[in-house]
C-alpha cells in the first residue's frame, strides 16, 4: 500500500507541483521523491518533525484536491492506455504501415509533452 501511495502523490506531484507552494514543493521532492525521512527533512530545514508531517498532508490534501477537480492524471493515463492499445492493434494488424505507426509514435510524445 505504501508503495502505491508513494507512485500516486509523484503522479500527481508531478502534474500539479507548481501549484503549491515553493516550501511544499521542497518538502513534497524530498520526501516522496528523495526517500527522505520527516526527521531528516525536518534536520534540514531547522524545523520539528510535526511541521514537515503537517506539511505534507497538507500537499497531499492539496493534490488530490486538484485531481478530484481538473483530472489531469487520470485523463493522461486515459489516453496513454488508449494509445497502447491502438499501438498493439496497428502492430497486429498493419504491421507494414510504417506511417501509422508513425503518426501513433508522434501523438505518444504529444501526450508526454502534456506531462
Amino acid at each position: 500500500m505504501e508503495l502505491e501511495k508513494t507512485l500516486r502523490m509523484n503522479q500527481l506531484f508531478s502534474f500539479y507541483r507548481p501549484l503549491l507552494t515553493k516550501k511544499q514543493q521542497e518538502y513534497m521532492q524530498l520526501y516522496y521523491g528523495d526517500d527522505y525521512s520527516l526527521g531528516e527533512i525536518a534536520d534540514a530545514f531547522s524545523v520539528s518533525r510535526q511541521a514537515v508531517y503537517d506539511n505534507i498532508k497538507r500537499s497531499e490534501t492539496i493534490l488530490k484536491n486538484y485531481e478530484d477537480k481538473l483530472h489531469l492524471v487520470s485523463d493522461f493515463l486515459k489516453k496513454q492506455e488508449v494509445l497502447q492499445k491502438l499501438s498493439h492493434y496497428v502492430k497486429k494488424n498493419y504491421e507494414e504501415d510504417t506511417q501509422l505507426l508513425d503518426y501513433i509514435q508522434a501523438i505518444r510524445k504529444e501526450i508526454m509533452r502534456e506531462e
